[in-house]
């Protein structure tokens, strides 16, 4: 191959990368972006037969990564995190990873609550879903 011909494939591939990744950061300005959405769907059930409790969620408007502070809080497409808070006991953590479930293992028995807040990166809340379910009794 060429110099000249190395050349223009390298960019044509550099303008396609490019391309991509500006489709997928296309800026808004952030006064204009619809609403975070969270969606949170009650436990798996088979896995709570075992009392292993999945717990599926979706959110929408929201990118969950791994920054925080007041600058992150005007970056297009919105960004933030989830706090997740169990029985509404007096502490709780976050989540940066996104994975779309939070999963619980060596839950005693019984009524349970978990309450997923999607946040922005200072903590401020934008959604709250609360799902309410039962561990069964092992045996």
């Amino acid at each position: 191959m060429t110099p000249l011909m190395k050349t223009l494939v390298a960019a044509a591939a550099a303008a396609l990368l490019v391309a991509d990744a500006v489709a997928q950061s296309t800026v808004v300005d952030i006064d204009h972006e619809p609403a975070p959405g969270l969606t949170v769907l009650p436990p798996l059930p088979g896995p709570l037969a075992k009392g292993v409790v999945f717990i599926p969620y979706r959110l929408e408007n929201l990118r969950i990564v791994p920054v925080g502070g007041a600058s992150a809080r005007e970056l297009s497409p919105r960004v933030g995190h989830l706090h997740i808070t169990l029985d509404e006991l007096p502490w709780q953590w976050a989540d940066y990873g996104g994975s779309n479930t939070v999963i619980l293992v060596g839950l005693p028995h019984g009524e349970h609550q978990v309450r997923i807040e999607a946040v922005d990166p200072e903590g401020k809340l934008f959604v709250a879903r609360t799902v309410s379910f039962t561990v069964p009794n092992s045996k």
